[in-house]
Parts: structure tokens; sequence; C-alpha cells
């Protein structure tokens, strides 16, 4: 047997590759958008993909198993377990197998039986792998957003993010079902490899560990030790962190059947003066330059996204998909890194970037380039406690409740646009987060909104923490929604 994990740092997402080195088949479960890299493993160990899968309808990120399965000719095997509004839209095409509890997917001597695995979403599946060229017995389970190391997959999705009013208790109690009956037809030995780790928004407390096993995780993750079903429920819905806004467009994208993708295309690059035209139409100009550049001079009007671990998440947040995208970047290889980023999360019209020279064309043809006010945690204290700016925190709402600045609101950076209502305008606004990421982001939503006054908490409540300020810790309050 011939195995292949894949792991992007940015989605927090694995995939897998499983070969069959004597009949030269593979099946590749959970891909993303980015097919070249499975054709490429798949060739480098002599293998044929015949076969492609996925645990669910994903909700943080665009499948890429329709698009794998078109490339390759393979065979594409899709859940049937979903009541009517979770089966696929495209399940009647010629190249795809529906597959249910007790199905069989084979590659060779590779043998991967399905399970249903339902709480996360009502179609969610598991395939337990056993490779019976050296065993009967199950060796794992690619286990999708079902069990994680550490944790499981979030009930309340189907709720918080897709609208579906009235499912988190249902689907706390299902998930609860099926950990149970996981726990008991399967062996403690079971390797568990799951499809998120640390970082994803699909749990609460993933582990960065990429395996684990059945037994271990009976005794480790706490969702494994609870035997009654509400206060398992209860617990699971607990302190989940805010759904990206995205997450609702990925569902209705992976459930209908993304498009595809086809062959890779470089943004075409703008003249700079195409700013100007660009912010007078109110485009969607994203600066992907890095925190240090947005800080020294950034154009009021353009969303600030810096291309790194976080942008793929707060580009989702943050850029509508109803609106063709341009960037302003450094490189054209910045540009491919992130036009791949934002593919990834269905955000496909990037229509084009500019460099630096649009920064000095705004500069020349219309107003200088602002700059971000940069204050202590101390100096933010002192002058909020004299009435002279307002301080808004845009951390999430769990890290809100571990400490925070007395009486500072909080504001989650993905909601942030739409309460600009509620920040003053008669005096200035001090934006902070945990270290001064988010922050710098938050100051560019304002800025895009008209604030002029807007200023970055330099390093963030780490840094006000790190002053020994007054922080009120454990107090409730009303989750900031859209």
């Amino acid at each position: 047997m011939i195995f292949k994990r894949f792991y992007d740092d940015k989605l927090a997402q694995a995939s897998f590759i499983i070969g069959c080195g004597k009949s030269g088949e593979a099946a590749v479960i959970d891909p993303n958008r980015d097919v070249e890299q499975y054709l490429q493993a798949a060739a480098a160990e002599g293998l044929k993909i015949t076969a492609v899968t996925e645990t669910h309808i994903h909700a943080d990120f665009v499948s890429g198993s329709r698009e794998l399965a078109q490339v390759t000719g393979a065979q594409l095997y899709l859940s049937d377990e979903g009541d009517a509004d979770w089966k696929y839209g495209f399940a009647n095409q010629s190249n795809v197998t529906l597959v249910k509890d007790g199905s069989v997917i084979r590659i060779g001597n590779v043998r991967l039986d399905v399970m249903k695995t339902a709480g996360h979403t009502p179609e969610h599946i598991s395939f337990i792998l056993t490779d019976e060229a050296t065993a009967k017995e199950p060796l794992g389970a690619f286990t999708g957003d079902f069990i994680f190391v550490g944790d499981v997959g979030r009930p309340d999705l189907l709720e918080r993010a897709a609208g579906f009013e009235g499912t988190m208790q249902a689907g706390g109690r299902t998930l609860f079902d099926s950990l149970a009956r996981f726990k008991q037809l399967l062996p403690d030995t079971l390797i568990l490899w799951p499809s998120h780790g640390a970082g994803s928004a699909c749990g609460k407390s993933l582990s960065g560990v990429p395996m684990s096993t059945l037994g271990y995780e009976k005794v480790a993750n706490w969702a494994l030790r609870f035997e009654d079903s509400d206060e398992f429920t209860h617990a699971v819905l607990e302190g989940q962190p805010e759904p990206p806004r995205y997450f609702k467009e990925m569902k209705r994208i992976n459930k209908v059947g993304p498009p595809l993708l086809g062959e890779f295309k470089i943004p075409a690059r703008l003249d700079g003066a195409k700013i100007l035209d660009l912010l007078a139409s109110n485009e969607i100009v994203v600066d992907i330059r890095s925190e240090d550049e947005m800080a020294a001079g950034y154009i009021p009007g353009a969303l600030n996204i810096p291309e790194g671990k976080s942008f793929t998440t707060w580009a989702g947040w943050l850029i509508p998909y109803d609106h063709p995208i341009y960037l302003l970047a450094d490189s054209e290889a910045d540009v491919i890194q992130a036009t791949h980023d934002l593919q990834k999360i269905g955000l496909d019209e990037v229509r084009g970037w500019l460099g630096p020279d649009a920064l000095k064309a705004h500069t020349t043809g219309k107003e200088p380039l602002a700059t971000v006010t940069q204050i202590s945690a101390k100096e933010a204290y002192a002058r909020r406690e004299r009435g002279e700016i307002e301080v808004i925190d845009v951390r999430g709402a769990g890290e809100y409740l571990e400490g925070h600045i007395p009486g500072v609101k909080n504001i989650p950076l993905g909601y942030l646009a739409e309460h600009i209502g509620e920040l003053p305008k008669d005096k200035p606004v001090a934006i902070h987060c945990q270290g001064g990421t988010r922050s710098l982001i938050g100051v560019s939503v304002l800025s895009k909104n008209g604030f002029k006054n807007a200023i970055n908490l330099t390093g963030g409540f780490m840094e006000y923490e790190e002053a020994n300020l007054p922080i009120e810790r454990d107090q409730a309050i009303e989750p900031v929604r859209v």
C-alpha cells in the first residue's frame, strides 16, 4: 500500500492519496482545488488515480473532487447519506457513484469501507481503511471533520454558517450517537487521520498532531469521554469560534458543484494609474503587501490583507463574492500565490493586479498615502481613561472572555464592517487584537468606510497584559452577529 498525506497550512486542511502498488491504482480523499499536487504525487509513484472521494460537503474550502475526477477520468464517490437539503447537485453525472453506510470502495488490495458518521453534517461519512494484502483487520480511518486529534467536528455550522435554524441541538445529539457507534464497532488500535488540524474553525481545540489512534482519543479527547447525550451536546456547542462568513458560500458551491478551473492563468498586470479609476468606481482592491509596508503608507479605500498564513481566512471573511477583485502587490510571485489561495475558497474573479507604481500614481493623482498611527498599550489605556479615544477589541469572542480591557467593546474583525455605525466619528478609534495583525486589517476596514482617525494598538492585548494594566475576565457577552 502507498500512502501520502498533503497539508495546506492556510486552510489547516489535510487530504490523502491511498494507492496499491500491485494494481497501480490510487484513490484521493478530500482533495482541495490544487489538483496538480495529486497528479504529480501519483505520477511519481507510478499510480493512476481511479477513485476520488470526500467525507462530506465541506464548508471551509472549495472541494477539488469534481475537478480531479474530471482531469483524471476517475470515478467520483459521493455520500448519499444526507436528507434532501444535503444531496449533491451534480450526483447524476455519469462518473458519480453514490455511497452509503456499508458501501465499499476498492483500490487493488486496498479496501475503504464507508461508515456513516453524521453530526458535523447530516451526510458526513468516514472511510475505514484495510490493507488486505497484509491483514484482514482495519488499519485506520479517514475521519474528515468527525473526529479530530483532541476534538470533534462542530455540529453548529449548519445553523450558524449556513442558516439552517434549529439544527445545532439535533446535530449535537446525532454526533454523540455517531461517536458511540464508532467507539463500539472499531478497535482501539485504529489509526485516525482527520482532515483538519490546529487553526481550523471546524472545531474549538484541534491539535497540531497529524494523526492519532482511537484508543488514545478515548482517553485524551474531551469529546469522547461523555456518556450522556445532553451533557455532550451542551459541551460541544459551548465556546465554538465564530464561523467565517465564507463558510456559507463554500457549502453552496460544494453542494451544487464547484466550477471547473482548468488551466491556471496569471492575472494581467495593470498600469498603476488604473488605481484611480478602480477606487472611483468603488471596485474591490486588496492590498496584499506586508503589515509593515501597509503601516508605512497605504491607499485609503484598499482593503489590506497581507499574503501569509491568515490570508485565506480573512479574505473569506472580508471580500465579497459578487464583485471582481484587483490585487495590489510587490511582485507577480505574490499575486500568483494569492490568486491560488483565493481560488481555494471560491474567489475566482481576480481580474488583474497593480504593482508599487499604483502607490505613486495615487499620490500624484489624488491624495497622499495614508499612514497608520501607532500607539502603545499604556498610551491607549491612559487616553481612553481620559475619554480621548474609543478602543475596540477585534479578537474573537472566546479570546475576549478570557481577558479584556475593562469596558472595551468586542467586535470580532469579521463583523467590523457591519458594525461601523456603532463607532464614534467625533474621536479617534483605536483597534487592538492579540498581537497586531488583525488590528491592522481592521484599520484598513475603517479607512475603506471613511474613517480617517483609526489608530492601531501596536502590540495588541499581548502587550497590554505584559504592561500589567487592569484586565476583566469571564464576563458573559452576547455574541456579535451580522
